[in-house]
């Protein structure tokens, strides 16, 4: 199996890997591609027993030999991903992906070969992934549109625009709409813009940044806004439930009883309870003070 380590660079997983073929440290994708090259193929007998021990006796060890020995497979197909733009050995870790899928899902008693069964679970990985990464905005969401995705690029001749006689032969051969065709073009075609400004230039100062960004969705600020929630419901109420019947009913009065804050005044209170409004604002002070203690210990 392999893995990529935090600086990106492509290793063997286990000194398994290294008994196979691998030896040394794989600095770059070069060294990777080389190394793989150099893994012993299987033959069929070979292929087949080691496929029936897994799938009998969930042989791990006999399923790595069966990944190992496929891995040039999917350096081969990744590179008729290259014209995306992507990582070199990006696609080859998503088409690991898919062979260690297919390695798994694979029956000997079948009568193929894991390297026809295979390609299916590598391309499929690859697909995704170019999918998912190689615009911010998705191009092909149906399976009609990830077919001529797919092939639009390869049937274009040359980097101008394709003909109408062109255009209507390519929908013809994948059995989709014409103006589908032509919408995929331009999308494909069309020119990335930079999100923010690369220079100082005062037009820069409105790149679509600056009219796309929201903090709504920002995680600190969500999550600021549940816990803001919870001390206006489940704090509050707890931090009410530490003052004595006459303090929680000054409170209440005074700051809970309307949304605008408009409640009863000082004064008002000191009639209730016969005492002085002076007398009222002390109390209130206090049980303040308490509250934001109990809000305190609650948050």
């Amino acid at each position: 199996m392999t893995q990529t380590s935090a600086q990106g660079i492509l290793r063997p997983s286990d000194s398994t890997a290294l008994a196979l073929g691998f030896t040394g440290t794989l600095g770059n994708i070069d060294a990777y591609i080389s190394a793989v090259n150099r893994l012993p193929m299987l033959s069929h007998e070979e292929e087949t027993d080691l496929a029936t021990r897994l799938k009998n006796n969930n042989d791990l060890a006999a399923a790595q030999q069966l990944v190992m020995s496929h891995l040039r497979l999917v350096v081969s197909i990744a590179r008729g991903y290259l014209g995306y733009g992507l990582p070199h050995a990006d696609l080859i870790q998503e088409g690991n992906i898919g062979l260690m899928k297919a390695v798994k899902r694979f029956d000997p008693d079948q009568g193929v070969r894991l390297v026809s069964y295979a390609m299916h679970w590598i391309k499929a990985e690859m697909h995704e992934y170019i999918l998912k990464n190689w615009r911010l905005v998705k191009v092909a969401t149906t399976k009609a549109q990830r077919k001529l995705f797919f092939n639009l690029r390869s049937n274009k001749e040359g980097l101008d625009s394709m003909t109408p006689a062109q255009i209507d032969s390519l929908a013809s051969k994948l059995d989709v709409k014409r103006e589908d065709v032509i919408e995929m073009e331009m999308r494909l075609s069309g020119r990335d813009v930079a999100l923010d400004g690369s220079s100082d230039d005062e037009d820069e100062k409105f790149a679509p940044i600056a009219y796309l960004k929201t903090d709504a969705e920002e995680p600190t600020n969500i999550i600021e806004a549940q816990q803001y929630d919870r001390l206006q419901s489940e704090g509050l109420e707890t931090a009410l439930a530490k003052l004595d019947p006459r303090s929680r009913h000054i409170i209440e009065s005074r700051w809970l009883k309307n949304d605008d804050g408009s409640g009863a005044t000082l004064h008002d209170l000191a009639d209730e309870y016969g005492v002085s409004a002076e007398r009222i604002r002390q109390i209130e002070s206090a049980a303040l003070k308490k509250m934001k203690t109990a809000l305190i210990s609650f948050n």
